[in-house]
């Protein structure tokens, strides 16, 4: 697979994009495409030659992008103006299928515009949707939407269902992926207007729909894709990385206040190394804008160069089951099946 990573993307960048690309083309076949100033891009990865032999690196190719979309621009504006961004660039190289796919961890707003003006929506994909891997007790699921959209309709969030149970079982090898509905009661007569009348949608369409599931539900496991609105998910998602934290801090501090507990610390270190790993959203590197005509793949913009290379391998896997030809088949069957049409 070529990956096309936008090395300006990021709070940390170009520092952790070129390493990240360096940790993914070091592991990997797949061609990465560093799109970015030339110049400062060559002087990042000249400071990298010490530490690692990047002689051997055939994979690994720089594209010039003259100009940087910050974190703070205006996304739709920035995307407009700044046609020979990186973050641009990136997109029109899958556009032109230059590229199988782009990841970003810059502007997360400029990165779903630049996917819609260059890559454009599946035919009759109303919205598109950030999924993202959320961890659980028996490892992760998928939530959708995470952000991209704070107001949606019914349609939308049946929509965010197919297409996340539809990433589910082509790249985390799920197979009939549970899809649970976020709502404030396990009744279906429980929620508001949007979840009342999603969940009839949900019921009737070709997907393994378990009913509403509640926020306690979601990292008990008890669903393998999550269904809600981006406002609700955001929360959902910011909440859980705080709790996280939170929980290491407090193992930690539980330690230090008792002495044996502490001493015997080197032997409970692979297992706290364990519950570290699961919870990191670095693990995950980055959530797939669902779609778009194109694999796209938002990261973090606090993202560290291990972050970096698990979202390039993430689209590169997305990319290697034909993600998008899946979504449209599985959208164009619903729609005809109903005999809707795009606008609706």
């Amino acid at each position: 697979m070529i990956i096309a990573l936008d090395a300006m993307g990021g709070d940390f960048a170009p520092v952790s994009t070129v390493e990240g690309a360096i940790f993914a083309a070091k592991g990997s076949r797949h061609k990465i495409l560093l799109v970015g100033p030339e110049k400062l891009i060559a002087e990042e990865m000249l400071k990298h030659s010490k530490k690692y032999d990047l002689v051997s690196l055939k994979n690994i190719e720089i594209v010039n992008a003259d100009e940087i979309i910050a974190m703070d621009e205006h996304p739709v504006k920035a995307v407009r103006q700044k046609k020979d961004s990186s973050l641009s660039v990136c997109a029109k190289l899958v556009a032109d299928r230059k590229a199988d796919a782009f990841v970003s961890m810059g502007n997360s707003g400029a990165v779903m515009a630049a996917a819609l003006f260059y890559l454009r929506r599946i035919d009759g994909v109303l919205r598109p949707a950030i999924s993202t891997s959320f961890p659980t007790i028996d490892g992760h699921c998928v939530i959708s939407d995470v952000g991209a959209n704070v107001d949606c309709k019914p349609e939308h969030l049946l929509q965010f269902g197919i297409m996340a149970s539809l990433f589910c079982e082509k790249v985390t090898g799920i197979k009939r992926p549970r899809v649970g509905l976020v709502s404030i009661g396990e009744e279906p007569t429980k929620g508001n207007e949007l979840t009342l009348a999603a969940f009839d949608l949900l019921k009737q369409a070709d997907i393994n729909f378990i009913g509403n599931v509640e926020g306690r539900d979601i990292p008990q496991s008890k669903a393998d894709v999550v269904v809600c609105d981006g406002f609700v998910g955001n929360i959902i998602l910011k909440f859980g990385e705080g709790l996280a934290e939170m929980m290491l801090r407090l193992i930690k501090k539980a330690l230090k206040q008792h002495p044996l507990a502490w001493a015997s610390l080197p032997f409970l270190w692979l297992a706290i190394k364990d519950l570290r790993k699961s919870v990191d959203y670095n693990e995950a590197g980055g959530a797939p804008l669902l779609g778009v005509d194109g694999i796209c793949i938002v990261g973090h913009g606090s993202s560290s160069g291990k972050a970096v290379k698990n979202a390039i391998l993430a689209g590169a896997k997305a990319a290697e089951h034909n993600l998008t030809d899946g979504i449209k088949e599985a959208i164009a069957k619903y729609n005809n099946k109903e005999g809707r049409t795009i606008d609706e």
